[in-house]
C-alpha cells in the first residue's frame, strides 16, 4: 500500500496562523521648557461724582395717655397727618371693693294689748319733821 499512487496518502493537516497586532496607547509628561509669567498692573484714575442723596429721619415721641379703655375698645394704630400713632397698651390689675346687699331685714312694729294682773309689794317712805321753839314746846301739827 505504500507505494500505489491512486491510493492517497494520510496527511497532516494545514496550520495557516492568524496574526493580530495590538496598539498599547499611553501618555506620559515632557518638560517642554518653559514656564508663564503673568505681569498685571493696575492703573488708579479720579472720578468725581456729583448725586443728590436723600435720607430720612424719624422722630419717636412719647405722650403720655393713661385712660382705662375696656379690652374690646382698645384703639388700633392710625395716622394722623404724616404722623403715624402707635398705641401702647398696658393691663393693670383693678382691685376694687364693691357693698352688696346680701339681704334685707325688715321690722315692723305691731302694737297689741293683752290684760296683765299681778300683786306688787311698794314701798313708800315717810318722813314727819319734828321743831321744838326755846321753850321747849313742840310745834303743832
Amino acid at each position: 500500500m505504500a507505494g500505489n499512487p491512486a491510493e492517497p496518502l494520510e496527511q497532516d493537516p494545514v496550520r495557516v496562523p492568524v496574526i493580530a497586532e495590538e496598539l498599547a496607547v499611553g501618555t506620559r509628561v515632557v518638560d517642554t521648557g518653559r514656564g508663564v509669567r503673568i505681569h498685571k498692573s493696575v492703573v488708579e484714575q479720579p472720578v468725581t461724582i456729583d448725586e443728590r442723596l436723600g435720607r430720612e429721619e424719624v422722630e419717636v415721641r412719647h405722650v403720655p395717655v393713661d385712660r382705662i379703655v375696656a379690652p374690646d375698645e382698645a384703639p388700633a394704630n392710625r395716622y394722623e397727618g404724616d404722623t403715624l400713632v402707635v398705641p401702647v397698651l398696658e393691663e393693670v390689675l383693678v382691685v376694687e371693693r364693691r357693698v352688696r346687699i346680701k339681704e334685707e331685714l325688715h321690722i315692723t312694729r305691731i302694737r297689741r294689748e293683752e290684760h296683765h294682773q299681778e300683786s306688787v309689794v311698794l314701798k313708800a317712805e315717810q318722813v314727819s319733821v319734828e321743831r321744838f321753839d326755846e321753850s321747849g314746846t313742840p310745834p303743832m301739827k
